[in-house]
């Protein structure tokens, strides 16, 4: 079921390919909306505060370590374009090690500080243990979280996207199942709602492990490719630190932003974890879109065809913007109802606050696809600075915005954090990308027909 993405018409194959992602980041969402949604309803609006509080600390550490094993496959995926397929076991089997390691010392370290964590960000006191004990529980259940991403990603590199969508239905079944049984059946509140988390995303993972194991020999690794090679080892972690530093930086700003949404209380909480899952909900195709686009641009550049790689983000961009437009109507439309199905019958209060965030960030969604699709194919081509620069583009944005709430003392002010990220970040990827490409060029002309990523 691989997918050579350097031969054929690019408008297919990006369909081919992101069709299946955007069916299981859905799905992926989807199960994440089941534990809001179980928990606003079941154990109530308190639980559901204390839930969204820990979203932000999530990111920044699962972000961490998805942009790293991300980043780790990158290679894999020229190495295919390339087909070079002892280069890509070694880079399997290095991947492996290094997710291994990364994964137990953050796993560690995340238990260690979370009291520090939840202070610093200004976490209420009648959520705090609720929080604590929802984020630790899925803090201790990394491991499976980063066998799935590891796994999932090496698929894809290959082209593969439909069996990361099976392994995200099944999880998100048992998910759903589990969330019944440990909240509503077994009272066992958040931690219930954490440990169906962590057993959903173990299952994912390993239907790809065993997957991998029987349907792709390409990727069967011997011991000698789980030991760290420098030169394999060291261009991963040059691609996949910055990628995880990306998703750190941009964490520590939602992080800020965060801190600043809790001195407006338990409500406005709810109501932002609320309008925030939505907002996730409907843009996941801008996700579904980058993932495409850093494997469409990671196996052409295997093969040096630039002229494919823009001919990709012409098309790939032409099709964000057209459903930004759309699902920003649709949203507005039924925002109502989407509320409604994490708080029940919404206040008054609870719609005000989600409705200022969905009108706001709704009007920057397309900038938000244009991060994913640039950012994306600067990675994919190896270039992994200026997408962290973006990330650090998106941290001061936050921070400026972050201010400007305190000291307006200003809901919508916290939401302008995320909006005013979106657009100014969108831009800076759109002219980083137009003066790689020209670089490249540059390069090309000078020395044609050269895999400079082998």
């Amino acid at each position: 079921m691989e997918l050579d993405m350097t031969k054929g018409k690019p408008m297919q194959l990006l369909l081919k390919f992101m069709l299946p992602l955007i069916l299981g980041n859905v799905f992926q969402q989807f199960y994440n909306m089941v534990d809001t949604i179980i928990v606003g309803r079941f154990v109530g609006v308190e639980a559901l505060a204390a839930v969204g509080a820990t979203g932000t600390i999530m990111f920044l550490i699962f972000g961490f370590t998805m942009g790293l094993s991300t980043g780790f496959t990158v290679l894999t995926a020229q190495r295919f374009g390339a087909g070079d397929r002892e280069g890509l076991k070694k880079t399997v089997g290095n991947a492996t090690t290094l997710t291994l390691i990364i994964t137990v010392a953050m796993t560690i370290l995340s238990v260690l500080f979370m009291d520090e964590i939840l202070t610093a960000m200004n976490t209420p006191e009648n959520i705090y243990a609720m929080s604590k004990q929802y984020i630790v529980i899925v803090c201790v259940g990394m491991i499976f979280s980063s066998l799935g991403n590891l796994t999932g990603s090496l698929l894809r590199a290959v082209g593969n996207s439909k069996i990361p969508l099976y392994s995200m239905i099944a999880g998100t079944i048992l998910n759903i199942v589990l969330d019944l049984l440990f909240v509503v059946v077994i009272p066992m509140g958040v931690a219930g709602v954490a440990i169906a988390t962590v057993i959903a995303q173990a299952t994912g993972g390993f239907i790809c492990l065993f997957y991998i194991i029987k349907k792709v020999p390409l990727m069967h690794i011997a011991k000698e490719d789980l030991r760290l090679e420098m030169d394999c080892a060291g261009r991963q972690i040059r691609i996949g630190l910055p990628m995880a530093l990306q998703f750190s930086i941009t964490a520590v700003g939602t992080i800020l932003v965060q801190a600043v949404l809790n001195l407006f209380g338990s409500t406005a909480i709810a109501a932002y974890t609320a309008a925030c899952k939505v907002e996730q909900l409907v843009t996941q195709p801008y996700n579904a879109m980058g993932m495409t686009m850093a494997t469409y641009s990671a196996q052409n550049m295997g093969v040096y065809d630039l002229e494919r790689i823009r001919k990709g983000n012409r098309i790939a961009n032409g099709l964000s913007a057209v459903y930004s437009v759309v699902v920003f109507g649709v949203v507005v439309v039924l925002l109502q109802p989407l509320i409604n199905l994490f708080v029940g019958d919404a206040s008054a209060e609870v719609m005000s606050y989600a409705k200022t965030y969905i009108y706001l960030c709704g009007t920057c969604f397309i900038p938000l696809g244009m991060i994913f699709i640039f950012r994306n194919i600067l990675q994919g081509c190896g270039f992994a600075v200026m997408p962290m620069l973006g990330g650090v583009v998106e941290l001061v944005c936050r921070i400026v915005a972050a201010a400007f709430a305190v000291k307006l003392n200003s809901f919508a002010g916290v939401c302008m954090a995320n909006a005013s990220s979106w657009l100014v970040t969108g831009i800076f990827l759109a002219i980083a990308y137009l003066f790689t490409m020209r670089k490249l060029r540059l390069a090309e002309r000078k020395e044609p027909l050269v895999q400079k990523t082998a």
